[in-house]
């Protein structure tokens, strides 16, 4: 039977990625299969290699379809998402999706809060394997009727993985977002030189909120949390892509969260509040749950998300006519924080 393999983006042609061309040979495939799968998935026969995403130079994503065979001789089809890095094998991020999939995650657990389950390495491809899980992303539900029960159970979730208590040694502070805002801005100056002194006061007033965000107790945080990051299968929700997890404050998750969904909001139904009903349902589930002092976090991070935001929307041609509508949003919210810190 020959095995179809979609590779729309040639990755092997990408120099940092060439090892890759064993990872989209059937043959090849079937043998690492078989050679590092747990015993139940290793009879498993393999039926299609798709590669679905790829970052030039430095990962991909690829989809491979197997059918099991039950002990009645009936198959079962299943895919595994195969996460691959240039620089070398994720083994962190595998042993922590192991850990927290020992801690409670599992996709029948009481609370319907989940990972995909972590399922092997094969070293040979710089490759982790996890199980694909069916759902649609929090992205497409939340401006739906039931987002706002949807964002609570959002709070819930993330909630969840900052008592995991899994502290790694990398840590993300406030210091460390202002230094990636410091980097970005300046090259989007470049770009459009007559916002220079615009950007320059945006940046002076990240300084200033940053400088009155208490820093709680550090936590294990997801560091890119946002409603792509979330699959909903039902009742279920699935947490995705914990490579940036590190120690952090809380706060910048719900922050994160908080400041995408605003910028959604922005570019997609054309008013940056049309989702603030799910913004605050967001946020008070999540105080509900770890109480007021995170509040001033929360609104920090939003704006320092949303400065962010200015960048990220000169890297795609379809976001690029909003960035001056963000860098006036940004300057709106930086007034209002500063003015209130100075009342208090």
């Amino acid at each position: 039977m020959t095995i179809p393999v979609i590779d729309p983006f040639n990755i092997t042609t990408d120099s940092n990625l060439s090892f890759l061309t064993a990872a989209l040979n059937p043959i090849t495939v079937q043998q690492e299969l078989a050679k590092n799968l747990p015993q139940p998935l290793q009879k498993s026969n393999l039926c299609a290699i798709r590669v679905i995403r790829h970052k030039p130079g430095r990962r991909c994503l690829i989809e491979y379809d197997l059918t099991i065979k039950n002990p009645n001789n009936s198959t079962i089809p299943i895919t595994l998402l195969g996460k691959v890095r240039a620089k070398g094998t994720d083994f962190k991020s595998y042993q922590l999706n192991q850990t927290l999939w020992q801690k409670g995650f599992t996709d029948n657990s009481n609370d319907g809060i989940s990972i995909p389950e972590p399922i092997a390495v094969i070293p040979d491809f710089q490759m982790w394997l996890q199980r694909k899980v069916p759902g649609v992303t929090a992205t497409k539900l939340l401006p739906q009727p039931k987002g706002i029960p949807l964002a609570k159970r959002i709070a819930e979730a993330i909630h969840k993985l900052h008592q995991a208590k899994i502290l790694p040694q990398r840590r993300h502070t406030i210091a460390d977002e202002l230094r990636i805002l410091h980097e970005r801005l300046p090259l989007v100056a470049q770009l459009k030189p007559q916002w220079e002194s615009r950007l320059e006061q945006i940046l002076a007033g990240c300084d200033r909120v940053a400088a009155m965000t208490p820093e709680p107790q550090l936590l294990g945080i997801h560091r890119d949390f946002y409603s792509d990051q979330i699959i909903v299968d039902g009742t279920r929700l699935y947490l995705l892509d914990l490579d940036l997890y590190c120690q952090g404050n809380p706060g910048l998750d719900i922050g994160n969260f908080i400041g995408h969904i605003t910028e959604q909001s922005l570019r997609t139904l054309g008013n940056p509040e049309a989702l603030m009903d799910r913004e605050n349902a967001l946020t008070e589930r999540f105080i509900q749950l770890t109480g007021e002092a995170l509040r001033p976090a929360i609104q920090s991070y939003t704006t320092l998300t949303l400065v962010r935001h200015i960048y990220i929307s000169t890297q795609f041609p379809e976001r690029c006519p909003f960035t001056e509508t963000i860098l006036e949003l940004c300057e709106q919210r930086l007034a209002k924080q500063c003015v209130t810190s100075v009342g208090t």
